[in-house]
């Protein structure tokens, strides 16, 4: 049977949506609800996966923001996480069967910061089983739902910050401030460990991602009703794509210059100069991620913005 050919009228559109990723949608899923359903845009793609059951903070970039994509996937990242003692599940949260229960032990506040030491910093974590990386080819969430033995390799993960935001006799809740790869999961299984009970995850919140530290969040439902308002009050909510590089040094250069880069051609920079720059054109678009090293400017990636007025781009 032939599918349905889709009657959507996709189209060129590039910004970043900081999207506050609802319960229960993947984070594929909540993408194409978005771009399809809302924006129309020809192409997208998130930054950082969420599993259905957290929430918060999933940055969607559409058409030449998706070039900063991998640069955003690997940027450091805060979760509130609420950790329930005294049972371990086969998921490493509230989604598995329960494997193993155990009593919760009267924890001193000593106890639980001794623990929460022993995860912060460059730590050694081994992923949970029912996770999307992959094992020759395949994520290994497929191999465990049909049932095989997986030997999922440790790795190395940054912990910037943990702390404790709260308790109950029962649960904690967490503050996490961690580098790509790290699983929150996983966290509360080693921290359930080392007091002794046991622990899983039941409810994670993104709080933000570099360099969005003070997310303007919105909601699919705010954005279906900005798009019942027209297209000026939903491309109002769509972020320039050089927001993605919020933090990095501007430059911006002359019309010879401009041409020269837009070209492809390294241009002379003061020596002085070092590091990656936002780098835009004469009209004020965004024309490359540049890197300055010795005097010189190399183009670590070019974008093809339309003009200023054209799109919503152009801050």
């Amino acid at each position: 049977m032939s599918k349905k050919k889709s009657h959507i009228r996709f189209r060129d559109l590039h910004g970043i949506v900081l999207l506050d990723k609802p319960l229960g949608l993947s984070s594929n899923e909540a993408l194409q609800v978005v771009r399809k359903g809302i924006f129309r845009a020809e192409k997208g793609g998130h930054t950082g996966a969420l599993d259905p059951l957290a929430t918060g903070l999933l940055p969607l970039c559409f058409g030449e923001a998706t070039k900063l994509a991998g640069m955003l996937l690997g940027s450091r990242k805060a979760y509130l996480a609420e950790c329930k003692l005294g049972a371990t599940t086969s998921t490493a949260d509230l989604e598995g069967e329960v494997v193993q229960v155990r009593p919760v032990p009267e924890l001193a506040e000593a106890a639980i910061e001794a623990a929460l030491a022993k995860l912060r910093g460059r730590i050694t974590q081994v992923p949970p089983v029912y996770s999307a990386i992959k094992l020759d080819g395949e994520p290994l969430y497929v191999k465990a739902r049909r049932g095989e033995a997986v030997d999922v390799p440790s790795r190395e993960v940054d912990v910037y910050r943990l702390e404790l935001v709260s308790r109950s006799e029962d649960s904690l809740t967490l503050y996490v401030e961690c580098g790509s790869g790290t699983y929150v999961r996983s966290l509360a299984v080693d921290l359930g460990e080392d007091l002794g009970c046991g622990a899983h995850l039941t409810a994670l919140r993104r709080l933000w991602v570099d360099p969005f530290r003070e997310p303007a969040m919105v909601t699919v439902e705010q954005l279906q009703a900005a798009a019942g308002q027209g297209d000026d009050a939903l491309l109002a909510l769509l972020l320039p794509v050089s927001a993605g590089l919020e933090g990095l040094p501007e430059l911006r250069l002359d019309a010879e210059r401009t041409l020269a880069v837009s070209q492809g051609q390294q241009i002379p920079v003061d020596p002085a100069l070092s590091g990656q720059h936002a780098v835009f054109g004469e009209d004020g678009r965004l024309l490359i991620l540049g890197d300055a090293v010795d005097g010189k400017l190399r183009i670590v990636r070019g974008f093809n913005l339309p003009p200023t007025g054209q799109n919503a781009e152009c801050p």
